[in-house]
C-alpha cells in the first residue's frame, strides 16, 4: 500500500508539473491568429521600411553620417536627407557604416521571412535560413572589405563597412595579402557548398578540367616537333615533300603520296610510334597531323554508334593500305553524352502546372482533441483498473494523436504481458470508450501501448498533408501520402517500394477517401508524362470524377470511349493488355541492358538509347481497382490470373496495383492475392476473422472508423488517421488540370484480342492502304510483324496501322495474331515480296 501511495503521489506531481508547463492561458496569446497576423504584418512593413532606409543611405550617406543617434528625438531643426527620416538614417549608419556595409541589405530579408512565417505564407525552416544569411553577411562584408577597402571613401568605411575593413586588415597583417586572398577564397567555396551542396560537382568539374589542361599541355611539350621527314636523309626528305592527294569517300579518308622505294616501311614507323604513344598514355590512340602528315577524320559507322577515328595511308610502290582505328573509351563516351542536352519527357506539356494548394480545403481544428484533465483522468483509471488485478506500473506516458491517444505503460518486473492483454475489455469498460486496442509490446520501445479514442477527433485535411515540408521535399519515386500517425507525423509511402497495395474494410469506413488521397498525392507530385492511371470502377460512381483527366493522366485501350473502366469484359481485356505492355517493356529493358524502369528512363533521358530501335520514355502505370469483390464474383479466374501475373512481375517495369474491397473474405482475398500484396491497409471491419484475413493480425476490428486505419508495410503495423478530401476538392483539382493543354488522347495500351474470340475479317485487297507496299517492305526487312512498328515508322494512328496489318495478313505476308508476340513474317526476302506484290497488283 505504501508503494501504491508513492506512485499516486508521483503521478500527481507529474500531472501538476505538466499542467503548469502546458497551461493554455499562457500560450493562448501567441496562438491567437489575430496576434500572429498583426505581428507578421508589422514585421513585413518593418522590413520594407529598413530596405528603403538602406537604399536611401547609398545616396545620402554623406549627410546621414553627420547625424548622431542621440539627436533622434531632437527638434525639427536637425535634418537628414534619408527618405525614412532620422530613425532610418540612424539605423542605416549603424548597419551600413559601422557594421557590415552593403551586405546589410540582407537583414530586411530576415524580417520579411519572419513575417511570412507568422502569416503562414512560408513553410521553410526560419532559423536555418537565418543562420545561412547571417554567415553570408559576415563573409560578404569581409570579402568586400578586403577587395575594395575604403573604395575612395564610399559609405565612409567602404563597401564592407567598418567590420569588413577592420577584420580584413587584421588578417592581412597576419597572413599578408596573398594568404588572406587564399583564406577568403576557401571560405567562399566552403560557404557556397554549404548553401548549395550540388555546387560541389561543379568545383570538381573545374578542378578536373584544369588538371586535364595541365596534363595535355605537358604531353605536347614532351612530343617532338620534328616531322617524320627529318628521320630520313636530306635527299629523301626532299623527294617525299610532295603535296599529298586526298581521296574521300563515304566511309573512309585515304591519303596517297609518293614514297621512295627504300622507305616503304612507313607502316612500321607509324606502328612503332603508335606503340610508344599507347605505352605513354592511357587515353585514346590519336596521331597528330604534325607528326605523320596524314589526314584524319572522325566518322560514324552505321554498325557502331561510337565515334571512330580512322587514318588510312597508302603507298604507291607496294599498294599497301593500312588503317589505324581509335575507338573512344566508354568513360569518354559517357562524358560526351552528359555534355549533350538531356531529353525532357515533359517538353510536350512544358507549360503544365501542378494543382495549386489553394484548391484543397483547410479544415482547421480550433480546440485540442484531448484536454489535460482528460489525460490525467484516463491515466488514473488505467492505473486503478490494473491495480485491481494486482498489476503494478512503473511508468506511464501519453501521446495525443488526431483520433486516438496512445498510453504507454511500463509494467513492474515479473508482470506477464498476457495478463494485461486479457484486460482489454475491462480497461474499455473503465474508460467508457469504444475501440480500445492494446499493443503488447510496442515494437522497438519495450512498452505496452493502450490506444484510446479521443472524444473530439480531429480532421486531418489533405491540405495540411500536401502543404507539409515532408511531402514537398519527398524524394520518393511515387509518393503516396496517407495521413497522420498517432504522434501527428505525416505518414507517406513509396509505391515503388511496396510495390502493390491491398485496401480493405467495411462499407463506409473510408476506403474511397483513402483511394482519393492516394490519387491526389500522386497528382500533386507527378507530371502527366511521368505517370498514368488505369481506373477500374465496377460501381460506376466512385472514380468517375477523374474522367476529366483523360488526356493528361489516364490510360485506356484503343477504340475505347470511356477512360474509366466499368464493364467487366473491358476490365479483363485491360488487365491482359497490361500484361502485353509488361512483356513489351521487359523486352525494352532487355535490349537496354538494365534491370528496372528507373535505370531505363535515366539511360533514355541521357540519350543513350535509340528511339529508332523502339526505345521510348516509359511512364509509371498505377492500376486502381475500387471494388475487387465484384470482379471476382462476376469474372473469377479471368481477373485473378492477370492480376497475379502483374503483381508477380510488373514491379520492375513500373506497373503497380492498388485494389480495394469491402468484402475481406477468403474467397475474395485469396492466397494468390495475399502472397503478392505484402503492403496492406485495413479500415474498420466487423470481426477479428476479417482483420486476420487482411492483415494476418487482429486489430482492425477495434478501429473507430471515419478513416482510422492500420497500415502494414513491413514487419510492424502503424495506426494512421487517413487524410480527408471531399468531392468539391476533387472537382476543383480535376477542373484545374483538364483546363490546361493535354495530349491528343489518353495513353494507349496495347490492343488485346481474346483467344476465344473468332476474328473473321473480310479484307478486300483491292482497297489497299496507300502505305501497304511500304509497310510490307518494312516488315520483310525487319522480319517483325508488329502494329506498333508500322505505327511508329510511318507516324500513323493505331487503327490505320491495325488495318494495314490485317491487309498484310490477308495477302500472306504475315501470320495470324499470336497474343503478346509479334506476328510471324511469312516472306523471307525482298525478291519474293516483289513477286508477290506484282501478282497482287495484276489481280
Amino acid at each position: 500500500m505504501a508503494k501504491d501511495k508513492t506512485s499516486d503521489d508521483n503521478t500527481g506531481k507529474e500531472s501538476k508539473e505538466k499542467k503548469d508547463t502546458n497551461n493554455p492561458e499562457k500560450k493562448s496569446f501567441f496562438k491567437d491568429e489575430r496576434v500572429r497576423f498583426t505581428i507578421g504584418l508589422f514585421t513585413l512593413l518593418l522590413s520594407l521600411y529598413i530596405t528603403i532606409a538602406f537604399i536611401s543611405y547609398l545616396f545620402t550617406w554623406k549627410v546621414d553620417q553627420s547625424f548622431e543617434w542621440q539627436n533622434l528625438f531632437s527638434g525639427s531643426d536637425v535634418k537628414v536627407k534619408n527618405w525614412t527620416g532620422k530613425l532610418g538614417a540612424s539605423i542605416s549608419m549603424q548597419f551600413m557604416h559601422k557594421w557590415f556595409g552593403v551586405s546589410s541589405l540582407a537583414f530586411p530579408l530576415i524580417f520579411a521571412v519572419f513575417g511570412l512565417k507568422l502569416l503562414k505564407l512560408y513553410s521553410g525552416k526560419f532559423w536555418k535560413l537565418t543562420f545561412k544569411v547571417l554567415v553570408g553577411v559576415v563573409l560578404f562584408s569581409l570579402v568586400t572589405g578586403f577587395l575594395f577597402g575604403t573604395a575612395h571613401g564610399f559609405l565612409g568605411s567602404g563597401l564592407g563597412g567598418a567590420h569588413g575593413l577592420f577584420i580584413a586588415e587584421w588578417i592581412s597583417a597576419i597572413l599578408g595579402k596573398v594568404g588572406t586572398a587564399f583564406l577568403l577564397l576557401l571560405l567562399v567555396i566552403a560557404y557556397s557548398i554549404y548553401i548549395k551542396p550540388s555546387s560541389l560537382f561543379w568545383y570538381n568539374r573545374i578542378a578536373w578540367d584544369i588538371a586535364q589542361y595541365i596534363k595535355n599541355s605537358s604531353k605536347k611539350t614532351k612530343k617532338t616537333d620534328e616531322p617524320i621527314d627529318d628521320l630520313l636523309d636530306d635527299d629523301e626528305s626532299q623527294s617525299s615533300a610532295t603535296t599529298p592527294e586526298i581521296v574521300e569517300n563515304e566511309n573512309s579518308v585515304k591519303v596517297t603520296d609518293t614514297v621512295p622505294e627504300d622507305r616503304i616501311d612507313i607502316k612500321n614507323l607509324v606502328q612503332e610510334e603508335a606503340i610508344d604513344e599507347e605505352e605513354e598514355y592511357d587515353e585514346d590512340l590519336v596521331f597528330e597531323e604534325k607528326e605523320f602528315e596524314v589526314e584524319t577524320k572522325n566518322i560514324t559507322t552505321p554498325t557502331n554508334e561510337s565515334n571512330i577515328t580512322q587514318t588510312l595511308v597508302k603507298t604507291e610502290e607496294e599498294g599497301v593500305e593500312f588503317t589505324i582505328e581509335t575507338i573512344q573509351e566508354k568513360e569518354l563516351n559517357e562524358e560526351l553524352i552528359n555534355e549533350q542536352e538531356l531529353y525532357d519527357p515533359t517538353l510536350e506539356l512544358s507549360n503544365y502546372q501542378r494543382p495549386l494548394l489553394e484548391l484543397l480545403e483547410d479544415y482547421k481544428n480550433t480546440s485540442s482533441p484531448v484536454t489535460n484533465e482528460t489525460l490525467i483522468e484516463n491515466k488514473n483509471k488505467i492505473v486503478e483498473t490494473l491495480s485491481h488485478y494486482k498489476i503494478q506500473i512503473d511508468k506511464i506516458k501519453a501521446t495525443i494523436g488526431p483520433t486516438v491517444t496512445l498510453y504507454e505503460i511500463v509494467p513492474a518486473p515479473g508482470i506477464r504481458i498476457s495478463k494485461i492483454k486479457n484486460l482489454e475489455d475491462d480497461i474499455a469498460l473503465s474508460l467508457a470508450a469504444l475501440g480500445i486496442r492494446i499493443i503488447a509490446p510496442i515494437p522497438g520501445r519495450g512498452t505496452i501501448g493502450i490506444e484510446v479514442p479521443n472524444q473530439n477527433p480531429e480532421i486531418v485535411s489533405m491540405h495540411s498533408i500536401i502543404k507539409s515540408q515532408k511531402f514537398q521535399e519527398s524524394k520518393y519515386d511515387l509518393t503516396i501520402a496517407l495521413g497522420k500517425t498517432i504522434s501527428n507525423e505525416i505518414f507517406m509511402l513509396d509505391l515503388t517500394k511496396l510495390p502493390h497495395l491491398l485496401v480493405a474494410g467495411a462499407t463506409g469506413q473510408g476506403k474511397s477517401v483513402g483511394l482519393n488521397a492516394i490519387i491526389t498525392s500522386l497528382l500533386y507530385k507527378k507530371h502527366p508524362a511521368e505517370i498514368k492511371f488505369v481506373l477500374v470502377d465496377p460501381k460506376k460512381v466512385e472514380l468517375t470524377l477523374y474522367s476529366k483527366l483523360e488526356k493528361h493522366f489516364l490510360a485506356k485501350l484503343p477504340d475505347t470511349e470511356d477512360a474509366i473502366i466499368t464493364d467487366t469484359q473491358k476490365v479483363i481485356n485491360t488487365l491482359n493488355s497490361l500484361c502485353i505492355e509488361m512483356d513489351q517493356r521487359y523486352e525494352l529493358l532487355k535490349l537496354a541492358q538494365v534491370r528496372n524502369i528507373k535505370e531505363y528512363n535515366e539511360k533514355f533521358v541521357a540519350r543513350r538509347l535509340n528511339p529508332n530501335k523502339g526505345h521510348k520514355f516509359l511512364p509509371y502505370i498505377v492500376v486502381i481497382i475500387d471494388e475487387f469483390a465484384d470482379l471476382i464474383m462476376t469474372a473469377g479466374r479471368e481477373v485473378e490470373m492477370p492480376i497475379a501475373r502483374l503483381a508477380q512481375l510488373a514491379r520492375a517495369i513500373g506497373i503497380h496495383l492498388i485494389i480495394a474491397t469491402q468484402r475481406p473474405s477468403t474467397n475474395i482475398i485469396t492466397g494468390v492475392i495475399k502472397a503478392n500484396f505484402p503492403a496492406r491497409i485495413a479500415f474498420r471491419v466487423s470481426s477479428m476473422i476479417d482483420s486476420r484475413t487482411i492483415l494476418d493480425h487482429p486489430g482492425a476490428n477495434h478501429l473507430i472508423g471515419r478513416g482510422d486505419m492500420l497500415v502494414s508495410a513491413g514487419s510492424e503495423m502503424i495506426r494512421v488517421q487517413c487524410a480527408f478530401i471531399d468531392i468539391p476538392e476533387i472537382e476543383r483539382i480535376t477542373d484545374f488540370v483538364s483546363n490546361q493543354q493535354g495530349y491528343s488522347s489518353a495513353f494507349q495500351l496495347p490492343e488485346y484480342v481474346p483467344e476465344s474470340q473468332d476474328i473473321s475479317l473480310e479484307v478486300d485487297l483491292k482497297k489497299r492502304d496507300e502505305l501497304f507496299e511500304d509497310a510490307a517492305r518494312l516488315v520483310v526487312q525487319s522480319q517483325m510483324g508488329s502494329t506498333s512498328l508500322i505505327q511508329r515508322k510511318f507516324s500513323i494512328g493505331y487503327n490505320r496501322a491495325g488495318r494495314i496489318v490485317d491487309q498484310l495478313e490477308a495477302a500472306g505476308i504475315v501470320g495470324p495474331f499470336e497474343g503478346s508476340k509479334a506476328r510471324q513474317v511469312l516472306i523471307v526476302d525482298e525478291i519474293s515480296l516483289e513477286q508477290l506484290l506484282k501478282s497482287i497488283n495484276n489481280q
